[in-house]
Order: structure tokens, then sequence, then C-alpha cells
């Protein structure tokens, strides 16, 4: 098991994080719900989830105390409801032009089978007891930017592409997707993420796999001892 607490005071140090860095751990359908992990006794969205875990908080999320049918729904934890599957939710935000619109976005996004997952175990990384699997900061972009290179290019070279969209920026920009595809994904953040939580207009997320991440982590210090000190040295 890697030194959670260690990789956490690492990339903290080097990039100069404000927040924790979010341990995810997804409790699927036929495991155990972790006893040390205690159950949120609010509704909570996930966007909330992260919010509060990277203040220190260590929980459990089970389906019934989801607050975000939107957010539930793609992880598998409740049904997609039908004015969100139709597109008449999102489109009365004013997100998008018509129902039409909105609705192609929800069938776009990257989501887990209804009943797959029972449960989202949420910790700041130092104190997770779970593997996780997905690692999610909200940090500035300047320190994005170099978990971008530490992920893909500082080995392999080449460019970087990304998804995003408008709504969803938490649950499936932050979170799914590095978990389904295997790849760090970063997102400028959602309607649903500023309206409701306290993600600072500056801010952003980024959500690295953990199988990739000690060696992110490891690529984010070297950096950290050249190219990060040297950007930053003001001319």
């Amino acid at each position: 098991m890697s030194d959670y607490a260690a990789l956490a005071r690492d990339l903290k140090e080097t990039l100069g994080l404000k927040h924790e860095p979010v341990a995810i751990t997804l409790i699927r359908k036929g495991d155990a719900l972790p006893s040390d992990y205690p159950v949120t006794e609010a509704p909570v969205r996930h966007c909330g989830t992260i919010m509060r875990a990277r203040k220190g908080e260590k929980f459990l999320v089970t389906p019934e105390k989801e607050a975000c049918p939107v957010g539930a729904s793609a992880l598998g934890m409740v049904p997609v409801p039908d004015k969100v599957a139709s597109g008449d939710f999102h489109a009365n935000m004013g997100m998008y032009k018509d129902p039409a619109a909105a609705k192609k976005t929800l069938e776009m996004r990257t989501a887990f089978p209804l009943g797959d997952v029972i449960g989202v175990a949420a910790a700041p990384l130092d104190k997770a007891t779970l593997v996780p699997d997905v690692v999610v900061l909200t940090a500035l972009p300047e320190q994005v930017f170099w978990l971008i290179p530490a992920a893909q290019t500082y080995e392999e070279g080449g460019r970087v592409s990304v998804e995003m969209a408008a709504v969803q920026a938490s649950c499936v920009d932050a979170t799914i997707i590095p978990i389904v595809k295997g790849k760090t994904n970063i997102s400028l953040g959602c309607f649903g993420c500023r309206k409701t939580t306290d993600i600072m207009a500056e801010e952003m997320l980024v959500g690295i796999p953990f199988k990739n991440f000690e060696k992110i982590v490891g690529a984010v210090k070297t950096m950290g001892a050249s190219a990060i000190p040297k950007s930053r040295a003001k001319a």
C-alpha cells in the first residue's frame, strides 16, 4: 500500500496547494460498506462531497444521501430523472439553447450502469484507508498546469486532450472519466458546483486515476526541482 500521507504532502508542497487532495473510492455492488467511513448525516451532492473532503472530512455517501440526482445517476446510484433525460432540467437552467442540446450532452456523458455503485467513500488522501479509485484536486490553473505534463507529456511527449462539459464537472469530468478511461482529466467547473459549493471562481478541478497517481507525483517532484521554480521566478 502506498504512503498516502507522503504522496499528499509531496504534491501539496511542490505545487503549493491550498486544499487537501481528495481520495474517492467507489463501493461497488456486492461489496461491504466500509465501517470506518461514517455515512454522512446530511444529504450531499458529489461536488459537495469533494469540497467537504478537501477540508479534512472522511465519510461515506450512500444512494439515499446523494442530494443531486444528476450526479447520482451518472454514478449509477439512482435512475436518470425524466426531466434530466429529456433535457428539460438543464435547458431550464439556461445552460443550453433548448432541451435537445441538453439531452445530447447527457447522452454523451460517461456513466456507470444503474446499480453498479452503492456508495462513494471520500477522504483527504492522507486519511484514506481504502485504495482510491481517483484522486480529485481543486486548484488554481497554474497548479493544474504542472499535472498535465506530469500525467502524460513528461515521458511521452505529444499533446493532451481533455473532456469537459458545462455540467457535471465534479462527478463526470473529475471522477468518472478518470476511473473509466484511466486518464487524468480536468474541468473548469460547472453550473452545479459553482452554484452550490464554496469552490472559488479562480479554482478548477482535476481527477487523477490512482493507478497513475504515484508516478505523476514523482514527475511533479522532479519538475519541482527545476522547471516549476524557473517558471515561477519573475524576470
